[in-house]
């Protein structure tokens, strides 16, 4: 059975449901996924991060401990986790189990642990995570990299914040953006297993009753910056790290994402037999692994990718990077690599369609962007009888990947 899109009416909102029902183990899982609730609409660096750790610290009634013992005596999971654009509330459970997850997922929401003590505590431990990327390279080129891409931009800055910025956060921060981001006007659920929807639905309503009624805001879409340029980091290393990346000029709801996946695939994103892999590891030696995908998004869309390499290498192996994208757009792709990424692509597509869970996320997504449930197995239509000129055009088109930016960690030259 394939998932299926209805809508909860609760007073006068219609809420999105995606659900799929599978009798192949007897579970149940559910997500809350909250649009335009993501970092990208962090007022205070950090806080949605926060927000979200907060409610897996269980309620104020039961404490932290209290509330993981009432999961973990029925084998419960709940958690919450933030994107970019979406704030997500995840429940799991056996059958049996599912009404008593209901129950204190409604406990949650309507008594969630703002104390002193767990602000403490959320704190201390993101500013322990913030110590640690001091030292991780790969985070910090990372994270350069976005600020030459979308300078003066949410995605510019660190999700988790800064030190100070996380200092500033008070309890009235969170309680306002859980109060004005999670709501029924931006829910959609996401729910599957051995269950029969009306029952899902009557244990959902419980849950609903008790979430504001808000408006969603939409997030204005963020454009990425057509230039070339590089930034250098110094550091103590003997290894380069080298994040790049150009604008996509490709919309999250664009009729060419299918062959975008195909040059993405074909250029970087397929490891072995990519162009970066083949020509900056296999023939030139310059990196253990080179890797870069086209990234489509509501709120943006980009190309990027990395490669880590040694620091007396760092220049030449940029520089390939620069000819592999350069001849690429130039000349297009071969006829021998149009079908080897055509036979992956339709070749695996059991391997990405066997468990629920993956059924799901493919579902929502589909109908987060704006695309009929199944628009995956057309997409995969269109790739199998997609001819070479149709690819190269496309990637003719898309010019504006040449224009990269390089964000390099690196040590000094001996």
């Amino acid at each position: 059975m394939s998932a299926t899109l209805s809508h909860i009416d609760i007073n006068g909102t219609k809420v999105p449901m995606i659900f799929e029902k599978s009798k192949n183990l007897p579970i149940v899982s559910m997500q809350l996924v909250f649009q335009n609730s993501g970092s990208l609409t962090d007022t205070k660096g950090g806080l949605v991060n926060m927000s979200a750790k907060l409610l897996n610290e269980g309620t104020q009634k039961d404490g932290s401990v209290g509330f993981a013992t009432k999961l973990e005596d029925r084998a419960i999971s709940l958690s919450t986790h933030t994107g970019a654009e979406t704030f997500v509330i995840e429940l799991g459970s056996l059958k049996e189990q599912f009404n008593y997850g209901i129950k204190l997922l409604r406990e949650l929401l309507e008594n969630p642990n703002y104390s002193k003590e767990t602000l403490s505590k959320i704190k201390t431990q993101t500013i322990g995570e913030l110590k640690q990327r001091e030292s991780n390279f790969d985070y910090i080129s990372s994270l350069k990299l976005k600020g030459l891409l979308f300078p003066d931009t949410p995605l510019a800055k660190p999700s988790l914040g800064t030190v100070d910025s996380v200092k500033s956060i008070t309890l009235d921060d969170i309680k306002k953006h859980i109060n004005t981001h999670l709501g029924l006007g931006n829910l959609i659920i996401v729910m599957g297993g051995d269950i029969e929807q009306s029952k899902a639905i009557k244990l959902l309503s419980k849950i609903l009753e008790e979430l504001p009624n808000i408006k969603s805001k939409s997030i204005k879409p963020i454009k990425a910056i057509g230039k070339e340029q590089i930034i250098e980091t110094k550091v103590q290393s003997e290894q380069a790290y080298i994040y790049f990346g150009s604008p996509l000029d490709i919309s999250y709801n664009s009729p060419d994402r299918y062959l975008g996946k195909v040059a993405s695939f074909i250029l970087g994103s397929s490891g072995f037999g990519s162009r970066l892999m083949e020509e900056i590891r296999v023939k030139k030696g310059l990196a253990y692994s080179a890797y870069g995908r086209f990234s489509i998004n509501k709120s943006h869309s980009n190309f990027s990718g990395y490669l880590q390499t040694k620091v007396s290498t760092g220049d030449e192996a940029l520089k390939s990077v620069k000819e592999v994208v350069k001849t690429f757009i130039d000349k297009g792709v071969t006829a021998q690599e149009l079908k080897s990424a055509q036979e992956f692509l339709l070749g695996s597509e059991p391997l990405r369609n066997e468990t629920l869970s993956q059924r799901l996320n493919r579902a929502f997504q589909e109908y987060y962007t704006d695309r009929p449930l199944g628009a995956t197995i057309e997409d995969l239509k269109k790739i199998k009888s997609m001819t070479l000129d149709e690819l190269n055009g496309f990637i003719k088109k898309h010019y504006e990947i040449d224009k990269l930016s390089f964000s390099v960690v690196t040590g000094d030259k001996k």
